[in-house]
């Protein structure tokens, strides 16, 4: 399992990146393009994803817990069974992403495009 919690990632292309049950919390991801990237299982709380591009993500079960989504472009992404708890979704683009079985308890979807 990679172990990269607290990382400095903001403004990096991470397209198709493989973080698949890595171990992600606290990481900053603002503005980061993530497109396609298979983030399944993985653990993203407190992560800051503030503006990212997560078009056609892979976050099957990932751990969003206390994300910050706001302004997110998750449009296709796959987030079936997702923890999305206390997750702020706040103008995230939610446009065909797939949230079958998300956990969205407590999630702030203030003015999210679905």
């Amino acid at each position: 399992m990679q172990d990269l919690s607290g990382a400095e990632l903001s403004y990096a292309c991470l397209k198709n990146v493989l973080f698949s049950d890595a171990n992600l919390s606290e990481a900053f991801f603002v503005r980061t393009n993530l497109q396609s990237a298979n983030l399944q299982d993985a653990c993203l709380t407190k992560c800051n994803f503030y503006g990212a591009d997560l078009r056609y993500a892979h976050l099957q079960t990932a751990d969003l817990t206390h994300a910050n989504l706001v302004k997110a472009n998750l449009e296709g992404a796959n987030l079936k069974g997702a923890k999305l708890n206390n997750a702020n979704l706040s103008y995230a683009n939610l446009c065909n992403a797939d949230l079958e079985g998300a956990n969205l308890d407590g999630a702030s979807l203030f003015e999210a495009i679905r």
